[in-house]
């Protein structure tokens, strides 16, 4: 069973990284077609560093990335501490909205998304042209926030409610004792919120589609107008350069929950 059980595992690894396994092995191939290895090469990644198109996308891909995901962790943070303040119906109602954005369909959101910001743009604004790095943002940031909330807030509820009252009665006052008790304990968690939020920002797609412009666009939407042609060797070097981004990012999040494990399992063996 063990066996049957282990070769099941590898089968469906080796589903979900065959592709990423032939574009990796792609990314090296001195030929134009997948299909046949004509010789070993790095003369596609030098190409793609040397292209000023591809590095400004990659630039304002990070960019982007970077600054949803601080926007997306600092009101995601505060946003849980609200929540947790909450009570019995009120609570799980806001969550619930909270928690709309993720199962909503991607494409929905970006065209109402869009639709919000031309509306603002022509009544308000007096402009055609409003789409562009700020509707960006804020686009990020919106769909980025229910990741941050549903990783602090269970290390909110692991939090013991007597350390505040601890704290404040050894002189902390409310805002000392935030960031001296409350903010270690929830570290892990925004951290794990703020990797998990610049992860989904820097590969978004459908909702970038429908709220960028041509003054400021992402790697993503520029990917999908390069892919209904033939695909430059270059770019199998970027895809690759951009899975072992993701990769190392999502490795660096499993370390820092990992460790937030063994620690709260040290803490609960000291106390008893």
């Amino acid at each position: 069973m063990r066996r049957a059980g282990k070769v099941w595992t590898a089968i469906v690894l080796l589903f979900l990284y065959a592709p990423m396994i032939v574009l990796f092995v792609g990314s090296f191939n001195d030929g134009r077609d997948l299909s046949e290895f004509e010789g070993f090469t790095f003369d596609n990644y030098l190409d793609f560093f040397a292209d000023s198109d591809s590095l400004r996308l990659l630039a304002n891909s990070l960019i982007l990335a970077v600054s949803s995901a601080l926007i997306a962790t600092l009101l995601g943070t505060m946003a849980t501490l609200g929540i947790h303040a909450l009570r019995g119906k009120m609570r799980r109602a806001v969550m619930t909205l909270t928690n709309i954005p993720l199962v909503n369909p991607e494409i929905v959101t970006g065209i109402s998304l869009s639709l919000l910001f031309v509306f603002v743009g022509r009544s308000m604004l007096g402009t055609e042209n409003i789409l562009g790095f700020g509707t960006l943002l804020i686009a990020h940031v919106t769909f980025c926030l229910p990741y941050v909330i549903l990783s602090v807030m269970p290390k909110l509820h692991q939090l013991d409610p007597s350390l505040m009252d601890a704290a404040q009665d050894l002189g902390c006052t409310p805002v000392q004792g935030f960031f001296k008790v409350m903010l270690p304990e929830l570290w892990p968690g925004i951290i794990a919120g703020a990797i998990m939020a610049f992860t989904m920002s820097l590969d978004d797609f459908v909702i970038s589609y429908f709220t960028y412009s041509s003054d400021f666009s992402t790697l993503p939407v520029e990917i999908y107008a390069i892919v209904r042609k033939p695909v430059p060797p270059m770019y199998y070097a970027m895809f690759t350069l951009m899975f072992f981004l993701i990769l190392v990012v999502m490795i660096g999040m499993n370390i820092v929950q990992a460790r937030d494990e063994k620690r709260r399992v040290r803490k609960k063996l000291n106390q008893a």
